[in-house]
């Protein structure tokens, strides 16, 4: 990883600008081209690096969200994932080492619409899902520094 992309991920862990060209914007505050974001970004893409670009927001403000999570039979981990990664709802998936062992987030505009999405997944997976619902929100700001000249709080 270049000097370049560690200041980009340093700066840009938190506060992407929020315009028509956000990337554009990133290039003209490190005193690069937007081409030179996007290589990197693209870099870390393939590399598995990078798991998204994109905005953490209170989820409250914008509809409803709930943890869930699946005991999946080993054997069917794969197609369980792919079936649940294929709802638009659906973020954060990820796999544990437990008996309910495949974790997701559901968003979506209703509580009433998580539901019908968890009879869907459900119907799908043949799993009965296990529905946590948040009841207390926790700010948790993950930054890390990457760097001796780091913006990131510690």
């Amino acid at each position: 990883m270049d000097d370049l992309c560690l200041r980009m991920l340093d700066r840009f862990q938190h506060d992407l600008p929020i315009c028509a060209a956000p990337y554009q914007a990133m290039a003209d505050e490190l005193g690069c081209t937007e081409d030179d974001i996007l290589q990197r970004l693209t870099l870390l893409n393939q590399r598995k690096a990078l798991s998204r670009v994109g905005p953490v927001f209170e989820h409250s403000r914008a509809g409803a969200s709930t943890l869930v999570a699946l005991a999946v039979p080993e054997a069917r981990i794969e197609e369980v994932a792919a079936q649940i990664n294929a709802f638009d709802e659906v973020n954060h998936n990820y796999l544990r080492e437990h008996n309910w062992n495949l974790w997701f987030v559901l968003t979506g505009p209703s509580r009433e619409h998580l539901d019908q999405t968890l009879e869907k997944i459900e119907q799908l997976t043949g799993l009965t899902p296990l529905d946590l619902p948040m009841l207390t929100a926790y700010q948790i700001d993950l930054g890390f520094a990457l760097g001796k000249n780091s913006q990131v709080p510690t």
